[in-house]
């Protein structure tokens, strides 16, 4: 053997041993084809919604007064005291118990149509409306841990990953479908 041709065999040896080597190490070492998760928690999102809700509720007021100064009362009760102070006595007696029977009978009358109108109500409907606010809750993805090989690692994905995550040249496919 000459040699060139020594040399070519040893070269070639060395390279089917190089190549073989990888291959081996690639056939006993092969990519992982789908990454394990470990745990998926879920990302939510609250918004609060207003809503308006409006009830009619009775309201009972004092009715308009007709008479704000009580006249009718005063001199009605004027009227009554004075008739009946003129029963008592005679004479100047007579013309002071009717003056002062008078006067206490305004004053009475005044009082009694008071109470009558402080008593005196109206009932009217009425709306009355609140805002209120509706939670909902919202899941916008999950955060999730995985193992790929002997590597850990997070990821957020949009949806739901199951129980394994398909890997493609050592990438995660976060949009592939989900793996059973």
């Amino acid at each position: 053997m000459n040699k060139s041709m020594l040399t070519g065999v040893i070269a070639g040896a060395v390279a089917v041993t190089a190549i073989g080597g990888i291959a081996g190490y690639t056939i006993l070492n092969p990519k992982p084809e789908f990454a394990d998760v470990l745990a998926a928690e879920p990302v939510t999102k609250t918004t609060k919604t207003p809503k308006q809700i409006c009830n009619d509720v009775v309201v009972n007021e004092q009715a308009p007064v007709k008479d704000p100064n009580r006249i009718a009362g005063t001199a009605i009760g004027a009227v009554a005291g004075g008739l009946l102070g003129h029963q008592i006595g005679g004479g100047t007696g007579r013309t002071l118990a009717t003056v002062g029977g008078a006067a206490a009978g305004g004053y009475a009358g005044n009082q009694v149509q008071k109470n009558m109108q402080e008593k005196d109500t109206v009932n009217r409907t009425e709306t009355r409306c609140k805002t209120v606010y509706e939670s909902h809750t919202k899941t916008i993805g999950y955060d999730v841990r995985y193992r790929l090989g002997k590597e850990e690692g997070h990821v957020r994905m949009d949806h739901q990953p199951g129980a394994r995550i398909p890997v493609k040249d050592g990438q995660l496919q976060l949009d592939a479908p989900v793996a059973p």
